[in-house]
């Protein structure tokens, strides 16, 4: 059975289209190897969590910042499909040089 991810937003701080932008992101990056995403409106204000089958990956709060869609879609993937290559998203790998 293929992960399914959550992303919990406060409606009233306006975040359905970010909610909605990362899904389509995940989706669109894990099509082969995710169930599904779900956008679910939270009852806290100003929440914005991230949850993979109901273990909270991101949390706005908690991390002080909204993902990015590079950092989401590297969480993800080191949980879903750890050799996966995210093409210009990824990582560089510790002790790389940087590019010139």
């Amino acid at each position: 059975m293929k992960p399914d991810i959550t992303i919990s937003y406060c409606p009233k701080c306006g975040w359905l289209l970010r909610a909605a932008y990362m899904a389509q992101e995940l989706l669109t990056t894990f099509e082969e190897d995710l169930g599904g995403v779900t956008l679910r409106p939270s009852e806290i204000a100003g929440s914005y969590q991230v949850s993979l089958n109901n273990e909270v990956i991101f949390d706005r709060k908690r991390d002080g910042h909204f993902p990015d869609v590079k950092e989401l879609k590297q969480q993800v993937r080191d949980r879903v499909n750890p050799g996966k290559s995210l093409g210009h998203a990824d990582r560089k790998p510790e002790g790389s040089p940087p590019a010139q």
